[in-house]
């Protein structure tokens, strides 16, 4: 039976580890880049140019996904962007761009995909959180990153409520500082292996999806850190 998984973000440094772990897997991947980057995702079955941050792109997308493929098992929702900034130092355009990255994106998606999970009473969303939206130590001095991703935890929960009595589930998976090559060059004094690696985020995104006991779960990925 064919099993296939749509990841959003798939050129980036965990998109391009969660594509590997599921194509070895044996999924289908379908791959999402930004339109005219030039990104390249070698191992995906397919790749498509969709502007996540766009509704009508999104909306386009999956009609089209609908059409070659049908169902979808999984979507990973890969998308998003950082911000440095406490509260004072952080305009209104801020906090917008961040929520565009980090929350439009994930809800496009939802939005559009959701009724191809319900006609199917299956599939799963894999959303990207991150630490500084549940601490408040942490996300002091990145309110703009810090707000737009707690608004994925609300929105994980909206869809757990909505499909509670369905084969639908959704999960999100909170990293600390995700060992990539642009945060170690911006950080280059840190203990990279107090670090999250994308393969180890791959791996519990493969294990979520895989077992359908686990419902609307926070994987909180810390390493060390």
């Amino acid at each position: 039976m064919e099993r296939n998984i749509i990841i959003t973000g798939a050129a980036g440094s965990l998109g391009k580890e969660v594509v590997a772990k599921f194509k070895r897997e044996g999924y289908k991947v379908v791959a999402t880049i930004l339109p005219d980057s030039e990104e390249e995702v070698e191992e995906a079955d397919d790749v498509y140019e969709v502007d996540v941050t766009n509704e009508e792109s999104v909306a386009e997308f999956a009609k089209e996904y609908q059409l070659q493929y049908g169902e979808v098992d999984a979507i990973g929702l890969l998308v998003g962007g950082f911000a440095m900034g406490g509260i004072e130092e952080t305009t209104v355009q801020d906090i917008e761009q961040q929520m565009k990255l980090n929350f439009f994106t994930a809800f496009n998606m939802v939005k559009n995909f959701l009724p191809i999970f319900k006609k199917a009473d299956f599939g799963t969303f894999l959303f990207v959180g991150a630490r500084p939206a549940l601490q408040p130590a942490d996300g002091k001095g990145v309110v703009a990153y810090a707000l737009s991703k707690s608004l994925l935890f609300q929105l994980a929960d909206y869809v757990a409520e909505e499909v509670k009595d369905s084969k639908i589930r959704s999960h999100i998976f909170v990293p600390s500082i995700i060992d990539t090559p642009p945060n170690r060059e911006a950080m280059p004094e840190s203990d990279f292996s107090q670090w999250v690696s994308p393969a180890e985020i791959a791996e519990a995104m493969h294990y979520a999806v895989n077992t359908p006991s686990l419902r609307n779960m926070t994987f909180k990925l810390y390493g060390g850190v």
